[in-house]
């Protein structure tokens, strides 16, 4: 469980230069009402596609939109108290994360977990049955939105302006009916074209969650300003989307309350783009030469970032006047990042501890020192990248299923025995019945994934307790779990492991 703290030290420094080139002056962009804007879409962001709302079947509009204004009406869009460079923030957006049961999606050093949509094979108690039915309309939403990134990527140009113009979609409008009975879901297999297993248009359009978002700008006290173009309000900085599998498409759908005539600015009189409406801003990564753009959303809208648009160019959200929602369908990188993966790994490191059938005492089966460092290893990910992640954004998940309080629960279980385990490796090393060279040997590869272990209990704790924390409604607030007093019969090491870790180093002079 390693930081990467090199490469947001290595953006930053190319953010900085990049801001010291430019001075006192901005980068050029192009909406549409310039002339060369469509030019330069079709030529520098062409793997930007956008689908117009007229395009879209009316019936998808009406289940979505609805699904947006019941999960507000039921509280269930929060800020993330996120980490950047060592700060908590908490995010201007407020964000909910739907998609398979068990997936999470990592961003900003901090994991989110879905609330379950509906699928087979799963039972999914919601809190409220309009729960269910926004996330079903999110589901639906979420395969709609499968088959056309999978039509768009079978296009033998990819062109950003080509597609306003696709009548296709309007012959998809009349069979929507049939879409959402599920037919055209029972054979999508003849959509893909086949490829590797790395590439394949299935392993790169097979959105596993969605995270949506929602902000009202005028609730704002404060909105960052756009800082290379001058494009005016943000509501979410310039970035490449984390955590996704390789060349994945993301697709997003935008609805944007609809606001009175007199909101509108005289866009005669606006320089640039109109402050009024919601804009996607795309930049090629690092390049101060080819000009940005800002492209309007208008309610309904949806856009598509192709093939490797997200790893080739950065994007942001350019703030409008009025309240927006938006359902950010990702493939998510989710080799370790699923409860199926995370048991896993409960499995192997359990696999060294035996229990004696007649006495219940507990042992190790190996002190081998690969052994010992995998299950220290599995022990830190278990509390630090779930249980400690879980419980620091309090009781939110409750507000539209318990869905993950018994496979917390069950982790916690596993852990509590990591913890066993970890004192029986302490209890082997200070026994002396090993050569010096045996025990250095298991110490050297134990201590330092018990002083990660120190380094980060004293971080989690402290942001548990940061002003932020504090300030949050009651069952939003952070939890510091989990967390028991140093003589706690029940635990068999200390919290604090700082005496455990000086004895250690003491047994190595």
């Amino acid at each position: 469980m390693k930081r990467r703290a090199g490469a947001s030290e290595k953006k930053e420094a190319k953010k900085q230069k990049l801001l010291e080139e430019l001075g006192e002056s901005w980068l050029p962009y192009l909406t549409p009402r310039d002339a060369e804007f469509h030019q330069l879409w079709k030529t520098s962001y062409s793997k930007l596609l956008l689908r117009k709302a007229d395009k879209i079947p009316q019936e998808l509009h009406h289940i979505v939109q609805e699904a947006f204004l019941i999960l507000q009406k039921h509280n269930c869009f929060f800020q993330d108290l996120v980490r950047i460079k060592e700060k908590d923030f908490l995010t201007p957006v407020s964000r909910i994360l739907i998609g398979n049961p068990g997936c999470t999606y990592k961003y900003l050093n901090t994991r989110l977990f879905t609330v379950p949509w509906p699928m087979e094979d799963y039972e999914i108690k919601y809190c409220h049955p309009e729960l269910f039915t926004a996330c079903k309309a999110l589901i639906k939403l979420n395969d709609y939105l499968n088959i056309e990134a999978v039509q768009a990527l079978q296009e033998p140009n990819l062109s950003g302006t080509k597609e306003t113009e696709d009548t296709a979609v309007t012959d998809r409008e009349q069979d929507f009916s049939n879409f959402i009975k599920g037919s055209l879901l029972e054979d999508q297999s003849s959509l893909y074209t086949p490829r590797n297993d790395c590439t394949s248009l299935k392993y790169r359009t097979s959105y596993n969650l969605t995270l949506l978002n929602y902000m009202d700008p005028l609730q704002m006290p404060y909105l960052k300003q756009e800082p290379y173009f001058g494009m005016g309000n943000m509501a979410v900085s310039w970035h490449h989307d984390e955590n996704l599998v390789e060349r994945s498409t993301v697709a997003v759908y935008s609805y944007s309350c609809e606001g009175s005539a007199s909101d509108k600015v005289n866009e005669q009189d606006v320089e640039g783009r109109d402050p009024a409406d919601w804009h996607v801003g795309l930049k090629i990564a690092w390049d101060i030469k080819t000009p940005g753009l800002a492209i309007p959303l208008h309610p309904g809208d949806c856009y598509f970032m192709l093939d490797d648009l997200n790893m080739t160019h950065q994007h942001c959200v350019l703030a409008g006047f009025q309240p927006r929602f938006s359902s950010t369908h990702r493939v998510a990188e989710c080799s370790t990042g699923t409860l199926e993966y995370i048991f896993g790994q409960c499995e192997v490191a359990l696999q060294n501890l035996q229990v004696d059938s007649d006495s219940a005492a507990l042992s190790l089966k190996s002190l081998e020192v690969q052994v010992v460092k995998e299950v220290e290893g599995i022990h830190n990910e278990v509390e630090f990248e779930w249980l400690r992640q879980f419980w620091f954004q309090g009781k939110r998940y409750r507000k539209c299923t318990d869905w993950w309080l018994e496979p917390m629960a069950k982790l916690e279980e596993f852990w509590k025995k990591m913890e066993f385990m970890t004192s029986l490796v302490l209890g082997e090393v200070g026994k002396g019945e090993r050569t010096m060279e045996q025990r250095n040997e298991i110490i050297s590869c134990f201590l330092p994934l018990l002083t990660e272990r120190q380094e980060l209990r004293k971080e989690w704790t402290a942001r548990c307790q940061c002003q932020l924390a504090m300030s949050l409604p009651e069952e939003q607030k952070p939890k510091c779990h989990p967390l028991w007093k140093d003589d706690d019969p029940s635990m068999p090491l200390p919290y604090d492991l700082e005496e455990v870790i000086a004895n250690l180093q003491t047994l190595l002079e």
